[in-house]
């Protein structure tokens, strides 16, 4: 399990922040003149180089957004204008993409990070560009809140690009965009004018989620080992019961993906943040609460002590590396490949857990995640590879991406707006939130 006695502090850890962000820089460069938009997404690196893996293109604002979270940390306004350009010019298509559940994915990382920064002031105010990104926003939350199932206990989730069958554990986090929707006012127009609260389906799918992705240890299945996650969760569509777990990129649909469950873990602790500004909503905040302690407990208690989890809980050759909880990861091990992405996404979901419950359990762990991630041999700091967080994992069972030494955009996107929540914390700057 990770350690979490070893009483790290945000300010501590800021010189290997402001060191990744060093290397970022070069990083950000090298993929900007090397890429291409006829290219797609890119998504992984392969050898080094970034390359495109067309599906969803669910990476393209994450490509964009690390500029703008560059900007944010350095100040240095190449990388404002990369991502602001970069936002107008290529990323129109994801506003109104009705086949993905990743819209506060691509779009709340580009047009929400620019509304942000205006917002507290670190950009110049222009109200044209205001409403643009707005309008932006707006459109995003409603396009997803379009794409949803009714379950059978009287609620519903937003569908994953399987169809409407089909609830994804990683959409917890892609709900923020139906919340800054909310926030600015708009609704989604439906048969006959009528109204569609964005607030009440992103609330709703957050507690589908709840419900049907986390396991709580209440015998629901002869696997049902507290805190786990299912990656997918199957429905009936013609009466909306549910019928069983599944999984796309994890093992097996009883055991648990780590990335998954990292979405889980920073998807809920966010929303749980975003509830205590509004006041009630005492029903949904005790089960996010739940789910996020449930889901958080389960990483720490399977993760090696450094924080960097193996790509899956319940991955077969796991058995080949012995006591793997007890001892550091080992990227380099032939059997199963860690996952370096899961531990950038989860880490900010330990800190905000713990800084919200003030639970210096959560907090410590987080912050020793950070302390692992940010430094050799996950942190690139080779200048010819465009990669910044090394050994991250795609889609393991499609053998995608699972080579040692490489990386992907989630990864990279993730573990600089973790560099950022800390470098705010030990400087005492904004709070870093999505919400408005």
């Amino acid at each position: 399990m990770i350690d979490t006695s070893k009483n790290l502090t945000p300010g501590a850890l800021a010189p290997k922040v402001r060191r990744m962000f060093e290397l970022s820089a070069a990083k950000i460069r090298s993929i900007e003149g090397s890429w291409s938009p006829a290219q797609g997404s890119p998504v992984c690196t392969v050898g080094g180089r970034y390359a495109s893996r067309g599906w969803t293109e669910w990476t393209q604002g994450f490509q964009f957004g690390s500029a703008i979270l560059q900007f944010d940390a350095t100040g240095e306004r190449e990388f404002l204008e990369t991502g602001r350009e970069r936002t107008v010019a290529v990323m129109a298509p994801h506003l109104s993409h009705t086949g993905v559940h990743d819209h506060g994915f691509n779009n709340v990382s580009t047009y929400g990070n620019l509304l942000r920064l205006m917002n507290e002031g670190r950009i110049e105010e222009n109200a044209w560009e205001r409403r643009f990104y707005e309008l932006a926003l707006k459109c995003s939350g409603a396009v997803q809140a379009s794409r949803w199932s009714r379950t059978a206990d009287g609620g519903g989730y937003i569908y994953s690009f399987n169809g409407p069958h089909s609830l994804f554990v990683d959409t917890i986090r892609s709900v923020r965009a139906l919340v800054v929707g909310h926030q600015l006012g708009h609704v989604l127009m439906a048969e006959n004018d009528r109204k569609v609260s964005l607030l009440d389906r992103g609330l709703g799918h957050a507690r589908a989620t709840a419900k049907y992705s986390v396991y709580y240890g209440e015998g629901r299945d002869a696997y049902d080992v507290c805190g786990r996650t299912a990656h997918e969760s199957v429905f009936n569509v013609n009466d909306g019961n549910f019928r069983c777990p599944s999984s796309q990129q994890g093992y097996s649909p009883f055991s648990t993906w780590t990335r998954g469950l990292a979405w889980a873990m920073c998807g809920f602790a966010e929303e749980l943040e975003f509830l205590d500004t509004q006041g009630g909503h005492e029903e949904d905040v005790a089960i996010f609460e739940r789910a996020a302690r449930a889901t958080c407990d389960f990483y720490i208690a399977n993760t090696p002590p450094d924080g960097i989890p193996y790509w899956d809980t319940g991955a077969p050759g796991l058995d080949r590396l012995g006591e793997w909880r007890s001892r550091p990861a080992d990227p380099y091990n032939p059997h199963e490949p860690v996952d370096s992405s899961a531990a950038a996404i989860g880490a900010q979901g330990l800190l905000r857990l713990g800084r919200r419950l003030k639970d210096d359990r959560y907090w410590q762990a987080g912050l020793s995640v950070s302390a692992t991630l940010f430094d050799e041999p996950y942190l690139s700091t080779d200048a010819n590879h465009q990669g910044l967080i090394l050994h991250s994992v795609y889609h393991r069972p499609n053998g995608w991406n699972w080579e040692p030494g490489e990386s992907s955009m989630w990864g990279d996107y993730h573990a600089r707006e973790l560099g950022l929540y800390l470098l705010r914390m030990a400087e005492g700057g904004p709070y870093l939130k999505f919400w408005l």
